[in-house]
């Protein structure tokens, strides 16, 4: 496991202090994906938290870093940093994702699946700034991620689950063809 560096682990306990808090309230995903886009907006950390070997990489790559897994396996916390040129396959997610971009822009494209379920269908694209907080969850959920810029972003994302035990927050890749 890496060692966190630069800021004081408080930044951090700060932080799932508050997620832990918008958890506990129990609410359906829509609502506590808002909860914890809330805490996130009050406590996002600075990048100096993460280990400086997360932001190596090769251009079009991103690397993800497991910063914290909830005891009871209710959430769970990762950064990743993406190179430029980064891009993540079309998925969706087993559960609610909240992020925050703390560096860099994080570009999103959004999907709808057509009706008869042979194609995606755009349906926008936002790019997510420094600082900036979104979040989202199923149904509803399908994206892609990517850095089109040209220095590396960084975001932490939380996820409703425990991605220590079930390897990755994504429940489907779509290779469908897409619409404009």
């Amino acid at each position: 496991m890496n060692t966190l560096t630069a800021r004081p682990a408080a930044d951090l306990d700060e932080l799932v202090t508050a997620v832990r808090g918008a958890v506990a309230r129990n609410a359906g995903w829509r609502e506590t994906a808002s909860y914890v886009g809330d805490a996130l907006r009050e406590h996002m950390p600075s990048p100096g938290l993460l280990p400086a070997d997360l932001f190596g990489g090769e251009r079009g790559t991103y690397r993800s870093h497991r910063l914290h897994v909830e005891p009871d396996g209710s959430f769970s916390m990762v950064a990743i940093a993406w190179q430029p040129g980064a891009l993540t396959r079309i998925h969706d997610h087993v559960t609610w994702c909240v992020f925050g971009v703390l560096t860099g822009v994080e570009y999103e494209d959004l999907y709808t699946l057509s009706d008869d379920g042979t194609s995606l269908i755009e349906a926008g694209s936002n790019p997510n700034l420094t600082g900036e907080v979104s979040g989202f969850a199923p149904p509803g959920d399908i994206h892609r991620v990517r850095n089109i810029g040209d220095e590396i972003a960084v975001s932490l994302h939380i996820y409703g689950t425990d991605l220590s035990r079930i390897g990755s927050s994504a429940r489907r890749f779509y290779d469908l063809p897409v619409q404009s």
